[in-house]
């Protein structure tokens, strides 16, 4: 890896935890940009050497630049990592948007998503040779309003800004196939003015790695790690009493539910969820399960007309209920909410819904709760890396602050394989027929 500096800006930065990756995988971190004092001050805890520039990256661009020309000293910048903020992306497709845009008949543009232009402000300021962009599948198809008002595709934006010097990609990664036991799917961009990385790519097509794993182990490879495993040798714990919901176990501790809550998840038996649950009075098996399906437009309905009474004996279901007008009715929600996670399956992906049972899929396989932090730590890989769940300013973290760190961020030793993957292209130990080409490439 001659002549490549592996000095590092990072943007978007959150708590830090796919940084923990860029540092692992041998970068040095010199500057780092968040919004949000609370999650940025998590970061600096763990990053003491870091120069941290809190606020908003468009008031901050000059500040970000200075201070990284200053600890660059002189030399050039390595790598610029960015996560910039999903919540805006779009699932439609590019083509039916952008003729959507131009027809007039547009939905509105989100604003987070322009964030890419200070990014690029800053890339073209001091023109790294990495640049590595993480986000989720969806950034493929996001359109953005550029400085002429016009529309334009994100990756499309990127590439027009970066101009010819630097080449690069988009591709899907499946998280679970690295080795982290969450499935887990975002969009990682790579691009590069660096000579080593270019060639690679007009000859291999991807920087992805080969997958360590897979579903079944095929093809030499691992089978996918599991919740059981990632979960093993943590006590037990159950929602229905604060003394039964926590332990000594750091973090290992879950919210209590109340009483009607807890009996609908103490009845879900594993695998599944609890809109489906049958009848505990007289054993009735046969009511109607929940179901859900997608209109004309495309938006994903729950069925109206799932039972909450048992069609045999007339007894309430434990089903999600609320109390309307008097009178008990099934929850609005789709299936795969109080629904528990399978053992013998990486987790579904950690969102920063995580501690509530009536997110996706977040219901412990057997246990009746949802998963504890600690479990949270272990399905997003953090365990491979010492972390502490601490502020620079010594002010306490809270359980809301770590779940929406966590579901915001990069499972770090997955991003950990890829970032080793490219340095080791850098470093000449691959070769072209050795590249697993794109999963999805833009």
């Amino acid at each position: 890896m001659t002549g490549f500096e592996k000095s590092t800006l990072s943007l978007f930065s959150s708590g830090g935890l796919g940084d923990l990756a860029v540092r692992q995988a041998g970068f040095d971190i010199l500057v780092s940009n968040e919004l949000l004092k609370d999650r940025h001050e998590v970061f600096h805890n763990n990053f003491p050497q870091v120069s941290c520039i809190s606020g908003d990256i468009w008031e901050k661009l000059d500040e970000i630049e200075a201070e990284t020309r200053r600890r660059l000293n002189g030399k050039s910048l390595g790598l610029l990592y960015a996560t910039p903020p999903c919540q805006g992306m779009s699932k439609n497709g590019r083509g039916k948007l952008l003729n959507a845009i131009r027809a007039g008949k547009k939905p509105p543009l989100d604003l987070r998503n322009r964030l890419i232009i200070p990014t690029m402000e800053l890339a073209k300021r001091l023109r790294p040779e990495v640049i590595i962009l993480e986000n989720v599948p969806e950034m493929a198809s996001t359109f953005i309003q550029d400085s002429s008002e016009e529309p334009i595709n994100i990756v499309d934006y990127i590439r027009k800004a970066l101009g010819p010097d630097y080449a690069g990609c988009a591709e899907k990664v499946e998280f679970a196939d690295y080795g982290v036991p969450q499935r887990r799917q975002r969009l990682i961009s790579v691009f590069s003015r660096n000579a080593e990385l270019k060639a690679w790519l007009a000859i291999g097509g991807s920087f992805l790695p080969q997958p360590t794993h897979s579903c079944g182990g095929e093809g030499g490879t691992l089978p996918w790690v599991t919740v059981r495993e990632a979960l093993k040798g943590l006590p037990e714990l159950d929602a229905k009493s604060r003394d039964t919901a926590t332990s000594e176990v750091p973090f290992h501790r879950v919210p209590v539910l109340d009483s009607m809550k807890y009996w609908w998840v103490k009845h879900t038996p594993p695998g599944c969820g609890a809109f489906d649950n049958q009848c505990i009075a007289c054993g009735y098996s046969e009511n109607p399960a929940h179901k859900a399906s997608r209109g004309a437009n495309g938006i994903n309905k729950a069925s109206l007309m799932t039972p909450l009474f048992c069609q045999e004996c007339g007894e309430m279901l434990p089903r999600p209920s609320v109390e309307r007008d008097g009178n008990r009715v099934l929850m609005k929600g789709f299936t795969s909410a109080y629904r528990r996670m399978v053992f013998d399956k990486p987790a579904s992906a950690l969102t920063r819904n995580l501690s509530y049972a009536c997110s996706d899929k977040k219901l412990h396989p057997v246990q009746n709760r949802v998963l504890s932090l600690q479990e949270a730590f272990r399905v997003h890989s953090l365990d491979h890396y010492n972390f502490n769940w601490l502020r620079q300013d010594g002010k306490q973290v809270s359980d809301k602050t770590i779940r929406e760190i966590i579901g915001e961020s990069i499972p770090p030793f997955g991003f950990q394989v890829i970032l080793e993957h490219i340095t080791d292209i850098l470093n000449g130990k691959h070769h072209p027929e050795s590249n697993a080409g794109p999963l999805f490439c833009t």
